[in-house]
């Protein structure tokens, strides 16, 4: 969940989840991943009609659908450095709305970036080889 939760650096608070609402950041399990559960932090982008979710880490391209009886919680807080910073600060709504809004171009933008680089490399190796 970079850039906004820092793993080993930042505490998480997570509250039960009542009502899922876009946006919102759900604590839930993948369950058959080797065995066992799997504990997964992602944010959702769209409540889907069927009443699952469809959710994305903030540093991820690829997203998946979540039923709603694999969500233990949603974020409550994040405690950085002794502060805390809860869901409704102005700063949280600024990230949201900056970072998570625009998600389809950043979307866009990191497989072009991915994409580039591929080239790049690729080409690089063409022409070191003659």
């Amino acid at each position: 969940m970079l850039p906004l939760i820092r793993e080993g650096k930042d505490v998480i608070r997570i509250k039960k989840a009542e009502c899922i609402k876009k946006y919102d950041v759900v604590l839930f399990t993948r369950p058959h991943i080797a065995g066992r559960g799997h504990y997964v932090l992602h944010r959702v982008l769209r409540v889907n009609q069927d009443g699952t979710y469809w959710v994305v880490g903030d540093h991820c391209t690829e997203g998946e659908t979540v039923n709603p009886e694999n969500i233990i919680g949603v974020l409550d807080a994040v405690i950085r450095n002794g502060k805390t910073v809860d869901n409704s600060t102005l700063s949280y709504r600024l990230y949201i709305a900056l970072w998570c809004a625009p998600y389809p171009l950043r979307f866009f933008a990191l497989r072009m970036l991915r994409f580039a680089k591929a080239a790049f490399y690729k080409l690089r190796t063409l022409f070191h080889r003659r």
